[in-house]
């Protein structure tokens, strides 16, 4: 069961949220100062502050201190990203690395507390010496592993509303967040408002209404592509098989026929992408020889999981009011898919046909590689909930 530092219990024991408080504690007992330091500059760490400080333009706070109760000495306390308490309206939290923390480090303080009080906390030696050894650490780190997949123990892990988080899976890999987590951020109070300006648009709650209302009826995905995919959908249903592309590509044609010169240009280019993306999925083992991709929607119900929890994190909604929103894009998405691979395959097509489009093909080949690995660990990890909770 959940506690209120985020750990949660087992028969009495306490389980680590993710597997970074199960490495740090590792770390920690294995009593390697340096090796707990190379492990925090490859961690997520956040303060905490409060939302009205936040909310003024260009503040930062300085960093918070507490004293020790065991040792009598000031420290300053950090939390990883597995203990971020729940929710809270005025509370919010900042993302900060080791070597920021290096730069911002009060003269008078000696110690960095992460994740004091709880049973995977780390006293660090912040030292001057030492403080250089966290900017070090930091620029050989690389910052926050990304491309992981990570879970927290006491989030939601089967029913519907882990099923509709977990539609947002691809973007929490890829950026090393917990992906089944409806709480205190997403990255970060700041950076979550950033985001949902730009690209989303989206400067305050009634347009976060309007553009969750889009993204649910799939108006963002590209209706060319869309239609696309929709012509031969139809055209299979009617002959009882997957049409040849050249089937294809005349039914496609008719179909767009009365549009306009761009239209008919865009659904060219959308056929050849899609053929080109569907052999390469096939020739990587992720795409039955006769399989194909019917629909795009994967990504903008993929992508809306991520909104709302965005604007969770930027206080635009509460946790109830995402949770009734992540329930609904799991009813559509069953409503558009038969399985998690199915998924899956609909929000890779959709994010390399669309880098294809804006790119080039040469370009897009990074975004193919890193999203077929990203569908190959949700769909093979045997902890990942594409294969530990039912699709209907």
């Amino acid at each position: 069961m959940r506690t209120g530092n985020g750990a949660g219990t087992a028969g009495g024991t306490a389980v680590a949220p993710t597997e970074i408080e199960r490495a740090l504690s590792a770390a920690v007992a294995g009593g390697e100062a340096d090796a707990v330091v190379e492990l925090l500059a490859r961690t997520r760490l956040y303060v905490l502050g409060a939302r009205l400080h936040a909310d003024i333009p260009g503040w930062t706070a300085p960093l918070p201190a507490i004293r020790d109760e065991a040792s009598g000495r000031s420290c300053v306390p950090v939390l990883t990203q597995g203990m971020l308490p729940p929710w809270h309206p005025e509370w919010v939290f900042r993302e900060v690395s080791l070597g920021e923390l290096a730069r911002l480090w009060p003269y008078d303080v000696r110690r960095l507390a992460v994740n004091h009080g709880t049973p995977y906390a780390a006293m660090v030696d912040a030292r001057p010496k030492r403080l250089k050894a966290w900017a070090r650490a930091d620029e050989l780190s690389g910052g926050a592993r990304r491309g992981v997949l990570l879970t927290d123990v006491g989030g939601p892990l089967h029913g519907p509303l882990a099923h509709g988080l977990a539609l947002g899976a691809h973007l929490a890999v890829t950026n090393g967040l917990i992906w089944n987590r409806l709480g205190a951020a997403y990255e970060d109070y700041a950076t979550d408002r950033a985001r949902l300006r730009s690209p989303w648009g989206i400067p305050h709650r009634a347009e976060y209404r309007d553009r969750l209302a889009s993204l649910m009826k799939n108006q963002l995905v590209g209706r060319v592509q869309e239609a696309v995919l929709r012509t031969r959908h139809t055209l299979a249903h009617r002959l009882g098989r997957t049409p040849t592309h050249e089937e294809w590509s005349d039914a496609v044609a008719r179909a767009f026929a009365a549009r306009d010169a761009e239209d008919r240009a865009a659904a060219d280019r959308a056929l050849r992408h899609v053929t080109r993306y569907e052999e390469r999925f096939q020739a990587d083992g992720v795409l039955a020889p006769e399989g194909r991709v019917d629909t795009l929607a994967a990504f903008d119900l993929g992508r809306a999981v991520n909104v709302v929890r965005l604007a969770l994190g930027a206080r635009y909604v509460d946790p109830q009011e995402a949770e009734q929103d992540v329930l609904r894009l799991g009813g559509l998405a069953r409503a558009a898919y038969s399985s998690w691979a199915d998924f899956s395959l609909g929000y890779l097509m959709a994010r390399v046909v669309h880098r294809a489009e804006d790119d080039g093909p040469e370009a897009a080949e990074p975004t193919y590689r890193q999203s077929l690995d990203e569908h190959r660990v949700l769909v093979q990890d045997p902890t990942s909930p594409y294969r530990n909770i039912a699709w209907s």
